[in-house]
């Protein structure tokens, strides 16, 4: 069964930059779109970005656009999310999985995530 560990988060002052990734197991990687998504604590999980399976097309909520930046190593099975300008509204359990919005391929389990903390 397929699965995602992702890493890289941390605790920073607004403005700053953190990089996360994300590897998954499965061979079928590549075939995948993937996205990463968030969750602050009393709010609902949203997508905040998504890569096609050939990193051809992006697609980034309003909030992230212009300061984040997804892409992905099929060679390394690996997904990335680039922050960069982060707000304490970035604030949140980041994830990755499936692009639910345009694959049908069953999403994941929900991992664990990675805690992304920005102070003000």
């Amino acid at each position: 069964q397929a699965q995602a560990v992702e890493s890289g988060g941390g605790l920073v002052q607004a403005g700053g930059s953190l990089r996360l990734s994300c590897a998954v197991s499965g061979s079928a990687f590549s075939q995948i779109p993937m996205a990463w998504y968030r969750q602050a604590r009393g709010k609902q999980r949203e997508l905040v970005a998504a890569v096609s399976t050939s990193a051809a097309t992006t697609r980034y909520a309003n909030s992230v656009k212009g300061r984040f930046t997804i892409s992905r190593d099929n060679a390394k099975n690996t997904v990335y999310l680039q922050m960069n300008s982060l707000k304490p509204e970035d604030t949140g359990v980041y994830y990755c999985n499936t692009d639910m919005a345009t694959t049908r391929y069953d999403m994941y389990a929900w991992g664990k995530g990675t805690q992304v903390t920005v102070s003000s």
